[in-house]
């Protein structure tokens, strides 16, 4: 008998370890109103960000409706199967909302719950990542899930290869196989600078993961004269090695997004992920505190995107850049 107890003992305390690795707090949500969950693929900047303004936001939003919430955050430390793993921790807990940070996340969550209002943020397109092929823009998407896009204009972004980097016509266009929302920006990109028709030639370079990013990186900086990054939680999250293949090389690199330039871009047009993520906590407000259906809010964007620029890296190329961007940090 004794025997058994003691295996049960570490059967539990396995268990335990591995729940407190992907980073699960055991506990009651007695006592909040509301009990909201958050699962973030990856921490970077652009989705950290995403994520301290949902808090602020909707923090805010249930003091000023004299309410209480709970959040509940989860790292999934850029595995795929965490998301999975804490997306129905969090089904199975009850929770009242759950915020899906980064397409990843959001497919997860998707496929976790059907009736859990999903909230996601930082994902470009909706209807690809969930496959909705009836999805009308504008519209909500009539499923269990809304959220805010941090697709930024594409044809100013392609507009500044010809600004920044004029003689430019050789670009290369990296993204990552599994993220179905940066392969859709690059296409994008190339059709937009192949229709200007000002003699671009455009090369996508597509690599899995972070195992073999230093070598396809390097061919696209063998092969190039200015890259083209969109928003990609793996790029984001490989940013210096980009930079210490690309700069060394005389490459420079337009970014999707302020985190990436900040590591290894001259220039972008960045939306505030910031204000992403406020925008995503007016949503969530929305469904929690006035009782929409969440399938009916139609997907957000935010308006306001800035040019800014790399001023180390500019300088070091020897960049010009015009009037009109602002340094960043």
């Amino acid at each position: 008998m004794k025997e058994k107890i003691k295996a049960l003992a570490v059967t539990v305390a396995a268990l335990g370890a591995i729940v407190t690795a992907i980073g699960f707090v055991p506990g009651s949500s007695a006592g909040y109103d509301y009990t909201v969950g958050i699962v973030q693929l990856v921490r970077h900047s652009a989705l950290d960000q995403a994520t301290r303004g949902f808090e602020d936001g909707l923090r805010a939003a249930m003091e000023k409706a004299g309410k209480t919430v709970k959040i509940d955050f989860q790292d999934a430390q850029n595995d795929t199967v965490n998301c999975s793993v804490i997306a129905n921790n969090f089904v199975a807990k009850g929770y009242d909302l759950i915020m899906a940070n980064a397409t990843a996340a959001l497919q997860a969550c998707y496929n976790a719950t059907a009736s859990i209002p999903i909230i996601g943020t930082s994902v470009t397109a909706y209807d690809i990542a969930l496959e909705l092929p009836d999805f009308e823009e504008g519209a909500g998407t009539g499923t269990n899930v809304s959220g805010t896009s941090d697709l930024a204009p594409l044809e100013e972004q392609a507009d500044m290869i010809g600004t920044l980097v004029p003689e430019a016509k050789k670009v290369g266009l990296l993204y990552c196989s599994s993220e179905a929302n940066s392969k859709y920006q690059v296409e994008r990109i190339a059709e937009i600078l192949q229709s200007k028709n000002m003699g671009y030639e455009c090369n996508m370079y597509a690599f899995s993961d972070s195992n073999d990013i230093s070598a396809v990186v390097s061919l696209m900086a063998a092969e190039s004269e200015v890259v083209y990054l969109p928003t990609d939680n793996t790029i984001a999250s490989n940013a210096q090695l980009i930079d210490s293949l690309c700069r060394p090389a005389g490459i420079p690199v337009i970014a999707g997004e302020e985190g990436i330039c900040a590591g290894c871009g001259i220039a972008t047009l960045s939306i505030s992920y910031y204000n992403l993520g406020i925008l995503t906590a007016e949503l969530a407000a929305q469904v929690l505190l006035e009782g929409k259906d969440v399938g009916d809010i139609p997907i957000a964007y935010d308006t306001s995107p800035v040019k800014k620029y790399n001023a180390e890296i500019c300088e070091e190329l020897g960049i010009e850049v015009p009037e009109g961007y602002e340094a960043i940090g």
